[in-house]
C-alpha cells in the first residue's frame, strides 16, 4: 500500500497543513520541521506526481527576476528573453515580475531581494553582486523555503539553489588561449576591461585569464584591470586614455559589457596600432566589430537559455523535483568573423 500524506504527518509528528506546506515548498515552516518532513518522505518512500497535482489545481508560479538597470546590449537581451517568456506564461503557468536594480549596488540588491521575498513568490532569480549583505539576504530567502537562482553571475557560498550561467573560469581561460594565439608570439602589454570586480562572473573570468596568460604566454604582461561599470561612455574614456598613453599594448580582453564604447575607442586608433581584442557577448556592436576586424573573437552565452533554465529550475524546486543538470548546462560559444550566424 502506497504511503499517504497522513502517513508522513504521523511519522514526522506534524500536522497535515505543515506537510502540505513542505511538499509545496511554501514558506512558514522552520528548517528543522522541513527536515523532519523531508526525512519522513524519504523513509516512507512517498512518491507524488507533483506536476499532475499542480496542473489539476491550476497552480500558477509567480516568479520574480531582479535584473541590473544598466543600459548594455546583453542586459537588453536578457530583458528580451524575459519578454518572450512572458508570452509563454499561459502555457507554462508562470507569472513573471521584473524588478530593475541599480547595477553593481550591493545594498540596493539586498534590499530588493528582501522586498521580493516578502511577497512570497514561487521563486526568485537575480544577477548577483558578490557581497556580504547580498549573501545574507539570499540566506534568509533560502531559510524561508523560497527557491533562489543566481542568473549570469553567481554568489559565493551555497546560499542559492542553482546558478544559471556559463563557467566563467573556463571563459577566462578560453579568452587567454585565443588572445595568446592571435598575438602570434609578439611581446607586449595586455589590457583587461571589466565591468566591476564586485561581481563574481567578472572576477572569475579575470583571475582565470590572468593565470592562463602567465602560464602559457610569458611574453605578455597584464596591466591593472580597468573597471568600466559596463557603461559605454565610461569604457570609451578609459580605453581611449590607455591607448593614447601607451604604444606597447598588443592585446585587450573585454570581459564585461560596454563594448559600444570600446569600439569607438578602437576606431580612432591607427590600424597598425590596434591590439588583438577578445570580447564577450555577440551583439549588434560586437558583430559589426568582428566583421570590420576591430574585434578578433567573441565569447557568447545564450541569454534566452539562461532565462529558460532559471524558470525550469525555479518551478522544479517549487515542486520539490530534481533538476536535470545536463539540460541546464549553459555552453560557451566562440565566434570569429568566419563563422558568424
Amino acid at each position: 500500500m502506497k504511503p499517504t500524506v497522513h502517513d508522513i504527518a504521523s511519522h514526522a509528528g506534524v500536522s497535515l497543513a505543515t506537510v502540505d506546506r513542505v511538499l509545496n515548498r511554501r514558506p512558514g515552516v522552520s528548517a528543522r520541521t522541513r527536515e523532519k518532513v523531508d526525512q519522513a518522505v524519504q523513509t516512507l518512500g512517498f512518491v507524488r506526481d507533483v506536476a499532475a497535482a499542480n496542473l489539476a489545481k491550476g497552480r500558477t508560479y509567480p516568479l520574480t527576476f531582479l535584473i541590473p538597470s544598466n543600459d548594455n546590449s546583453f542586459m537588453r537581451g536578457l530583458r528580451l528573453a524575459l519578454d518572450e517568456a512572458k508570452e509563454r506564461a499561459g502555457v507554462e503557468r508562470i507569472a513573471i515580475r521584473l524588478v530593475d536594480v541599480p547595477a553593481f549596488d550591493a545594498a540596493a540588491l539586498a534590499s530588493a531581494l528582501k522586498k521580493a521575498a516578502a511577497e512570497q513568490p514561487a521563486g526568485i532569480a537575480f544577477v548577483a553582486v558578490d557581497a556580504p549583505d547580498v549573501a545574507a539576504a539570499a540566506a534568509e530567502i533560502i531559510s524561508a523555503g523560497i527557491p533562489l537562482v543566481t542568473l549570469v553571475s553567481d554568489l559565493s557560498g551555497s546560499a542559492r539553489d542553482h546558478y544559471a550561467g556559463i563557467d566563467n573560469a573556463a571563459a577566462g581561460r578560453t579568452a587567454a588561449s585565443l588572445l595568446g594565439r592571435f598575438t602570434g608570439g609578439r611581446q607586449g602589454a595586455v589590457a583587461v576591461l571589466a565591468g566591476s570586480m564586485l561581481v563574481r562572473d567578472h572576477r572569475e573570468r579575470c583571475e582565470a585569464f590572468a593565470f592562463a596568460v602567465a602560464q602559457d604566454f610569458t611574453g605578455l604582461g597584464l596591466l591593472p584591470v580597468l573597471e568600466g561599470r559596463d557603461d559605454p561612455v565610461v569604457v570609451e574614456k578609459l580605453v581611449s586614455a590607455l591607448l593614447s598613453s601607451r604604444d606597447d599594448i598588443v592585446g585587450l580582453y573585454s570581459l564585461g559589457a560596454g563594448n559600444r564604447g570600446l569600439v569607438k575607442a578602437l576606431e580612432r586608433l591607427p590600424a597598425e596600432r590596434r591590439p588583438v581584442v577578445v570580447a564577450h557577448e555577440l551583439t549588434e556592436t560586437t558583430r559589426g566589430a568582428l566583421q570590420s576586424g576591430l574585434i578578433d573573437a567573441v565569447l557568447n552565452q545564450d541569454a534566452g537559455h539562461e532565462v529558460r533554465s532559471a524558470i525550469r529550475v525555479l518551478k522544479a524546486k517549487a515542486d520539490g523535483l530534481p533538476v536535470v543538470a545536463a539540460q541546464e548546462r549553459i555552453r560557451i560559444d566562440i565566434f570569429l568573423k568566419d563563422n558568424l550566424p
